[in-house]
């Protein structure tokens, strides 16, 4: 073993965090399998053999958007072929049949439609929770909320607190991309800033709402970028505690317009995986978000750190639309076996991580 991986197993035997320089020299390493043990022993101090998943629907309400960010497939143009806005009825039938199909979560996210008024959105909240109090409504991401913010022409806190009385949950990590300047003005030049992304989560957190964090990579990031943007989650996590799970998303090339971006491949999706759990010592889940990664590496994640699964899904589209190749949805029994399979524990969970039962 090299001084690299001794010192961070001594490291990670005191429970001292490591550092960026050392993070970027996991990233540099070849040596997958060593990384992969590394970021089993930290899961394991924290999460045992459990690994966690729910049973939940997304309900994707438009894909009309006035940003047109070269890394997504999802966005329309209002008036674009394809182009689709769900009426409330619509998404309270989807919100039914999450409900019969066991589902204790809707996971919701949209384009920023140029004239749905913020009253939609707070309708929408309320026509999903008038299915089922006990449903647990997980929607929007800090881009939308900065969004909603500026077409009520009120503050974001006004916003997150509107949406909390009509029955908001907690939030989704989405729209963090990645939070370098540079790379970020080339995939997504009109989203909010990075340090805009931070400031509105940190207000979110403050408000009482707990929401998961992301980072889309295989694009054109490098690894400086990589281990940048999770030191500014590692930071923000220290002040608020709000971050649940830290999700990386692979990057789907297809039908997106980033020039020499070639996705993801395995390796990379495993180390990545595996570092953020060894670099994020103040995060108590990784996700391996199995639409993005496909069913394979999701699974063989769980030996590289990774303690979530997510769920069930039903009706994915913004991966799909770039080319994801995984199911629309995956069966609970096939979730179950997938973690058994992998030689550990599988355990329903709510939203919150409270645990509904162990298999």
């Amino acid at each position: 073993m090299t001084d690299l991986f001794q010192e961070l197993k001594k490291k990670i035997e005191n429970n001292q965090r490591i550092s960026d320089t050392e993070a970027l020299a996991l990233f540099e390493s070849n040596d997958l399998l060593a990384i992969g043990e590394l970021a089993a022993e930290v899961n394991h101090r924290k999460n045992g053999d459990r690994v966690f998943f729910n049973v939940n629907r997304h309900i994707n309400y438009t894909n009309i958007c006035v940003n047109q960010c070269t890394f997504c497939a999802f966005s329309k143009l209002e008036g674009e072929v394809d182009g689709y806005t769900l009426a409330l009825g619509e998404i309270r039938k989807k919100a039914e049949e999450a409900v019969a199909a066991g589902a204790t979560e809707i996971h919701s996210v949209g384009g920023l439609h140029p004239r749905l008024p913020f009253e939609f959105y707070l309708d929408m909240i309320r026509a999903i929770k008038a299915v089922s109090p006990q449903l647990h409504v997980k929607a929007f991401t800090a881009v939308e909320i900065d969004y909603f913010a500026r077409i009520s022409k009120t503050t974001t806190l006004e916003v997150i607190h509107a949406l909390q009385e009509a029955g908001l949950g907690s939030m989704p990590g989405g729209g963090a991309e990645i939070f370098a300047k540079e790379v970020r003005d080339k995939i997504c030049p009109e989203k909010i800033s990075g340090e805009r992304w931070l400031e509105v989560i940190e207000q979110v957190h403050n408000a009482g709402l707990k929401s998961n964090a992301t980072m889309l990579f295989g694009h054109l990031e490098n690894y400086a970028d990589r281990v940048d943007h999770m030191s500014r989650l590692r930071d923000l996590q220290d002040c608020t505690g709000g971050f649940q799970s830290f999700i990386p998303l692979a990057f789907q090339p297809d039908n997106t317009r980033v020039p020499g971006a070639k996705g993801v491949g395995g390796v990379d999706a495993l180390k990545t995986l595996a570092i953020s759990r060894i670099y994020l010592d103040n995060f108590q889940h990784v996700k391996a978000y199995w639409v993005m990664l496909g069913m394979k590496i999701a699974q063989t994640s769980l030996c590289f750190g990774v303690n979530d699964l997510d769920g069930t899904v039903i009706e994915e589209q913004i991966g799909h639309d770039a080319g994801a190749d995984s199911p629309q949805e995956l069966g609970k029994d096939r979730i179950i076996n997938l973690i058994r399979v992998a030689g550990k524990i599988p355990v329903e969970r709510d939203t919150l991580y409270r645990e509904l039962k162990v298999y």
